[in-house]
């Protein structure tokens, strides 16, 4: 016995009602078998009668109206935002308040992105992980990266260099046309000269221009390093510690790889370059935009923000 199941919703409440309909069976007969109720079955059939198949079309439960729902003028400025700066639902509710003075939930604002078509529409299922987050206080350990700039300027290749604190998030970028350990030990020397705290470690992955200690030519049988790299000598003599993140691993310098896809996707694919000083020019503006950038790792302050209230309670605690 072959028993064909239906493939819509229209199609099981026709097979329900059509022999009520033709009068082929009572009704108070077929409501002993059926799974659906008698008054579900009587208003199938009443909408049959009036409007035919079309009538048992599923219809959307949503309320037509909602009288707490969002005004059109914030819907706008909402969505004007999120096409100007990219930012995610939190960080737009963080913004609408410091900027606008609404407050608009989150969740609402999540709604509003998806109506529109603003959100990702292949988005894979983040596993979540529960980190115990060590508090750092600013210049503890400062990650240290070098990201290509996209495309040759007047067939020049240039090379950005970033130091982010892990603690406040604040960042600082450097242009160089070379990728180079001197390079390496000017930018941390500018690092050290910009940032308001002693930095006492930094972090880097295992690059020719951070360290030569997977370099063939300075290991020998006994496991000993000939020479030191140059930057691990400047270190040494300012008293900084070196990190190395474990080979092949790049999100345990995640801090500063995430600030380089907010470079990608917010700065590098919108500008455009006509030589090395109007990049210069325009990566100072967007750093200092970066440190005035809401952060979800901050609850919603930024950089700047995060280094003022840290000094405050510093100065609070001295006195």
């Amino acid at each position: 016995m072959c028993i064909i199941m239906s493939k819509s919703i229209k199609e099981e409440r026709l097979r329900w009602v059509l022999p009520i309909y033709h009068k082929k069976i009572r009704l108070c007969n077929i409501n002993r078998v059926c799974p659906y109720s008698k008054r579900s079955l009587k208003r199938w059939l009443k909408v049959y009668r009036e409007y035919g198949e079309r009538g048992l079309e599923p219809k959307s439960t949503a309320p037509k109206t909602q009288p707490n729902e969002t005004c059109i003028g914030t819907k706008e400025k909402i969505i004007d935002l999120r096409k100007k700066t990219k930012l995610c639902a939190l960080k737009l509710h963080w913004r609408l308040e410091k900027t606008k003075g609404l407050k608009v939930p989150v969740s609402t604002i999540g709604k509003i992105l998806k109506q529109e078509g603003l959100t990702r529409k292949y988005r894979k299922k983040k596993v979540k992980y529960k980190y115990l987050r060590a508090e750092r206080k600013p210049g503890e350990l400062v990650e240290i990266d070098v990201k290509h700039v996209p495309g040759p300027i007047l067939e020049k290749k240039y090379y950005q260099y970033t130091a982010i604190d892990t603690s406040s998030r604040w960042r600082y970028l450097r242009i160089y046309d070379q990728e180079s350990t001197t390079h390496s030990i000017r930018f941390l020397k500018k690092a050290i000269e910009k940032f308001p705290y002693e930095i006492k470690a930094i972090k880097t992955d295992n690059h020719a221009v951070f360290t030569n200690y997977y370099v063939g030519g300075n290991k020998r049988s006994d496991l000993t390093v000939k020479t030191i790299h140059g930057l691990d000598r400047f270190c040494g003599e300012k008293g900084i510690i070196h990190y190395l993140i474990d080979k092949g691993k790049p999100a345990q310098n995640g801090t500063v790889e995430r600030s380089h896809r907010e470079d990608q996707e917010k700065f590098y694919e919108k500008e455009s370059f006509r030589d090395i000083l109007e990049l210069e020019k325009k990566i100072r503006i967007w750093n200092d935009c970066y440190n005035d950038l809401e952060h979800c790792s901050l609850d919603g302050k930024t950089p700047n923000e995060m280094l003022n209230l840290i000094k405050e309670k510093g100065t609070e605690v001295v006195g």
